[in-house]
């Protein structure tokens, strides 16, 4: 059996380290960055745990253990060390999501103990660009208003139980989707294109930092695709996204989904790296 040096939790004594860390891939790292420059990394305001593998002063590795797990810049070793914290911790997390890599060595480890998953995402292309957007913008995809969480909600419901597979009303009943939906409004990072009260086009800013965001939610009306709502709608929002949040706008994307791919290529969108997703 392989031997390796124990992992250990962070706080926010470790910050400035951490964040260096992240920063040296700011696409790949661009959700875990964004959640410790908001909160820190006191596990109380974190709602989870930031490991890291290296002793202070040498941090090599990360992982974050919240309601997802996400390894950083994880080698074998780390993610040994990162496996065998999980796996006496218990299952928390809802996914395992990041480099292709390191969660499918996670995964390897962990499956006798937290399998069988219910869903496995083994290549999801990363994509980003830097670029103004190479199509037109669709000039009514604009900032959702508070007033419209009524109409924006079940798009979004929509959405991830047609990406995830199961209902965000599970389990608390939905509360904390809906919370989240609303702080992304309300921070003027939920965009869409809204006709006469029915949502075209939908889409969020779900993490930034000062070198990239990430978009997610990405979402047509069923009944109106195949029409360059797709196209014009994405287009607006990397416009917007370099203009008002990231220098870097940044997304990942299912290998079989085909039709998003060509969109986001038409965009501007280059694949940069491979994410895997073991979903629970």
């Amino acid at each position: 059996m392989l031997r390796t040096s124990a992992s250990r939790v962070l706080d926010d004594n470790d910050r400035e380290e951490v964040l260096a860390l992240l920063d040296s891939d700011p696409v790949a790292n661009v959700f875990v960055a964004s959640r410790i420059r908001s909160v820190g990394l006191s596990p109380s305001r974190l709602g989870g745990q930031m490991w890291g593998y290296g002793p202070r002063g040498g941090l090599i590795s990360l992982c974050y253990a919240g309601a997802n797990l996400v390894p950083v810049n994880a080698g074998r070793e780390a993610v040994h060390a990162f496996a065998d914290r999980a796996r006496k911790q218990g299952r928390r997390c809802s996914s395992i999501v990041g480099p292709a890599t390191a969660v499918e060595q996670l995964w390897e480890r962990l499956e006798p103990h937290w399998g069988p998953a219910r869903a496995i995402r083994r290549a999801q292309p990363v994509m980003a660009t830097s670029s103004a957007p190479a199509v037109e913008p669709d000039p009514l995809v604009r900032r959702v208003k508070p007033e419209e969480f009524g109409l924006l909600l079940p798009a979004c419901v929509a959405m991830f139980t047609e990406e995830v597979g199961v209902s965000p009303d599970n389990g608390d009943g939905g509360a904390l989707y809906r919370s989240r939906v609303a702080e992304l409004i309300r921070i003027g990072r939920s965009l869409a294109r809204i006709d006469d009260g029915r949502v075209v086009f939908k889409a969020e800013i779900g993490a930034v930092t000062p070198q990239a965001c990430q978009i997610q939610g990405v979402w047509v009306d069923p009944e109106l695709r195949g029409r360059g709502h797709a196209s014009a709608g994405m287009a607006a929002v990397v416009e917007q996204a370099l203009k008002y949040f990231a220098p870097l706008v940044s997304l990942y994307v299912n290998d079989y989904n085909m039709p998003a791919r060509a969109v986001y290529r038409r965009v501007g969108f280059r694949e940069v790296d491979t994410f895997m997703s073991v979903l629970f």
